[in-house]
């Protein structure tokens, strides 16, 4: 997936949206920003298939050698898929954050969240600043 197309959160995951029939599923990882900034990648907890989640909830954790951080949901919707092999694959985050570093796809309950996120353009002005 190509960054300039997804939308962001403030907290750094990222959303694709595509549909599936009558539903909206957003892909949901977390950018590269993010990833470098947490350096060596330890341990990633993702919730099960089925759990709903509102946007702004953590719905799992990262952990680097330097910090442990929450993942959180930057949509309302329920989990239909969890990449299962990323937690023992975590260098995936690092070589293909946007496209096999996904983490879960969610089907919208409401396409309210996505209001608050960000296009790239806005996103990289956010990651400037906090990298200053």
């Amino acid at each position: 997936m190509s960054p300039e197309k997804l939308l962001y959160a403030k907290t750094h995951e990222w959303v694709s949206l595509e549909n599936d029939g009558a539903a909206r599923i957003a892909t949901v990882g977390v950018s590269a920003f993010a990833v470098a900034a947490l350096t060596d990648l330890v341990f990633m907890q993702l919730p099960p298939v089925g759990r709903q989640l509102s946007a702004g909830e953590s719905f799992g954790e990262i952990e680097s050698v330097k910090a442990v951080s929450d993942l959180y949901s930057p949509v309302d919707g329920e989990v239909v898929e969890v990449n299962q092999d990323l937690p023992n694959h975590l260098e995936t985050l690092n070589t293909d954050p946007y496209g096999a570093g996904w983490l879960v796809r969610v089907r919208l309950t409401s396409e309210d969240s996505l209001r608050g996120l960000m296009d790239y353009a806005t996103y990289q002005r956010q990651c400037d600043e906090e990298a200053h």
